[in-house]
C-alpha cells in the first residue's frame, strides 16, 4: 500500500481578496484496486469587491497537465485535478485543453466562496510503497 498526500501551496495575490486551500489527500493507494482513487479538496476565497475572480492551478512537478505526477524518490504516481465531479475537465491554466475557475461576479464583502477540487488517481499503477506528494500552486487573479 502507498500513502499519498497532495499539498497545494497558495500565494497571496492582492489585498482586496483572501484565498485559502484545503489540499487533496488521497489516503492509501492500492495498486491492485480496479477502481480509481478519488478524493476532494477545495479552494476558498473572500473578496471586498465584486470584480471577477479567476483561479488557476499549476502542473506541479509534472512536465504536463495530463497527467500530473506525484513523486516518492524516483517513483512516479500519475493523478489529476479536475473542476467537475465527473472528472472530465482538468483544472489548469487554460492551456493544453485545461480549464480555470472563473466567477464573473463574486458575492463580495464578507462572503466566503468555496470551490471544490476533484482529484483522481487512475487504477493499475505499479508503484513502490512510500509517501507520494506534489506541490501545486493555486493562483488567483481579480
Amino acid at each position: 500500500m502507498t500513502v499519498v498526500l497532495l499539498l497545494i501551496v497558495v500565494p497571496q495575490a492582492l489585498a482586496a481578496c483572501s484565498i485559502s486551500v484545503t489540499g487533496v489527500n488521497f489516503g492509501t493507494y492500492d495498486p491492485s484496486a480496479t477502481n480509481s482513487n478519488d478524493s476532494t479538496g477545495n479552494v476558498s476565497y473572500r473578496c471586498n469587491q465584486n470584480d471577477a475572480v479567476t483561479i488557476s492551478l499549476s502542473r506541479g512537478n509534472a512536465p504536463t497537465f495530463a497527467p500530473r505526477q506525484m513523486h516518492s524518490g524516483n517513483e512516479v504516481l500519475n493523478y489529476n485535478l479536475y473542476r467537475d465531479a465527473t472528472r472530465s475537465s482538468i483544472w489548469g491554466d487554460a492551456t493544453g485543453g485545461t480549464v480555470v475557475y472563473f466567477d464573473p461576479a463574486p458575492p463580495g464583502r464578507s462572503v466566503t466562496v468555496t470551490v471544490p477540487i476533484f482529484g483522481r488517481i487512475p487504477p493499475g499503477q505499479d508503484v513502490a510503497i512510500g509517501t507520494y506528494s506534489d506541490n501545486v500552486t493555486a493562483t488567483a487573479n481579480w
